[in-house]
């Protein structure tokens, strides 16, 4: 049974469900080389932003967590911080987001890094219209996303559905926004500048975390039964999710389990 709880109410209802829809097909393992290329990018770009100290470089700290959680090379890790401190040479990359629409009037919202916008804008409107979507102009779906830091806490070893009350007692303490209960693990949500400060707390108090970042989580979301649309969806997000500059895929369809299930077959 879920249980979610929020702790300081703000107007935001609705999940972003592509990272739920990953897991069911189980896309990460098949695209471990592109997920690696993707953490490379962000822990370069945030010791660039930062420097290297994971102590008072949070964003780092973040990346770097991520990264092992999903065992990406110790010393794949560390070239991918000396580029970003200027120790080893690399290209310019600046960070952009990018708005489109899915089929079934779905907004998406892209978070991607780049050396060339160019480049990636043509890439990204191909994909979107070969899957029956479109690209949009800055601002026709941001609005429509809040940017907040979600902790992912998986169940299993330290942690078991037992511990929830504590959890959530840690949480209500460090003044975290939104607590939930996934089935096999625990999301934390906060305000964006609270991120690092929950997750030290959750830290301090033995709690493994699997996953720490900043996020776009819709305002609304737009529920999509049609096989067909669903379908359509699902394979525009992938196309994107492949795309080497796209960090990270946002958007608000809400296609009920039923659909999943059968599209997953």
């Amino acid at each position: 049974m879920l249980r979610r709880v929020v702790l300081f109410p703000y107007p935001m209802s609705g999940h972003n469900k592509w990272s739920k829809v990953k897991r069911l097909k189980g896309a990460l393992d098949a695209k471990r080389g592109n997920l690696f290329s993707k953490f490379s990018r962000e822990i370069t770009m945030a010791a660039r932003m930062g420097g290297r100290d994971m102590n008072t470089n949070f964003r780092l700290r973040g990346a770097v967590q991520a990264a092992r959680a999903q065992n990406m090379p110790g010393d794949t890790i560390d070239r991918a911080i000396k580029k970003g401190t200027g120790e080893l040479e690399s290209q310019a990359i600046e960070e952009l987001v990018y708005e489109g629409y899915a089929p079934g009037g779905v907004a998406v919202l892209l978070e991607a890094m780049t050396d060339n916008r160019n480049r990636t804008a043509a890439n990204l409107r191909e994909i979107f219209s070969k899957f029956h979507g479109n690209l949009a102009t800055s601002g026709s779906v941001a609005y429509m996303f809040h940017k907040k830091g979600q902790i992912g806490v998986p169940m299993g070893g330290k942690v078991n559905p037992s511990d929830e009350d504590r959890l959530l007692e840690l949480a209500l303490e460090a003044e975290a926004e939104e607590f939930s209960n996934e089935g096999d693990s625990f999301l934390v949500t906060t305000a964006p500048d609270r991120l690092y400060a929950v997750g030290e707390a959750l830290r301090k108090a033995e709690v493994p975390v699997d996953s720490m970042k900043l996020t776009y989580i819709p305002e609304t979301t737009v529920s999509v039964a049609d096989e067909k649309v669903a379908s359509q969806v699902i394979h525009l997000c992938d196309a994107l999710d492949e795309c080497d500059d796209v960090q990270a895929v946002h958007a608000n369809f809400d296609i009920p389990e039923e659909v999943l299930n059968r599209l997953s077959e």
